[in-house]
């Protein structure tokens, strides 16, 4: 097992930091007309997953607080689902790249699950405490 010392550490926020960015490349592709409406819903509710799991982390000392922002940062990946679904039903997205996405918000919604089912392992006033790097 690793050491957690930073937010930036945990899988799950490196992987949503990643699709943020895929979402982010993609969105670019979107039609002028959605630059202030499913574009940047999507960037934003995207970016926010990995937001959420960095105030989370910040947030560890307390276990329910920890939580919140765990329970805040998957609505915001189902949220961006949604928008996925929205993009592909307006043809800005292929199926292949709406099922990629999709999928991968499947992965970090299940990570940050697993995180809430067993916040008791990530709260603690060590921060070297060894876990298994949500």
């Amino acid at each position: 097992m690793s050491t957690i010392k930073f937010h930036q550490d945990l899988k799950v926020f490196q992987k949503s930091f990643d699709v943020a960015m895929q979402i982010f490349a993609l969105s670019k592709t979107f039609p002028k007309e959605e630059t202030y409406s499913l574009k940047d819903q999507i960037r934003r509710s995207s970016r926010s997953v990995s937001a959420n799991i960095s105030e989370a982390w910040g947030k560890r000392k307390y276990e329910k607080a920890f939580v919140a922002k765990l329970t805040d940062s998957e609505g915001e990946a189902r949220e961006t689902q949604t928008w996925l679904q929205f993009s592909l039903a307006c043809n800005y997205l292929n199926e292949d790249q709406f099922n990629n996405l999709n999928n991968q918000y499947n992965e970090i919604i299940g990570m940050l699950v697993v995180m809430m089912n067993h916040s008791e392992k990530w709260c603690s006033f060590n921060p070297n405490t060894k876990n298994n790097n949500g």
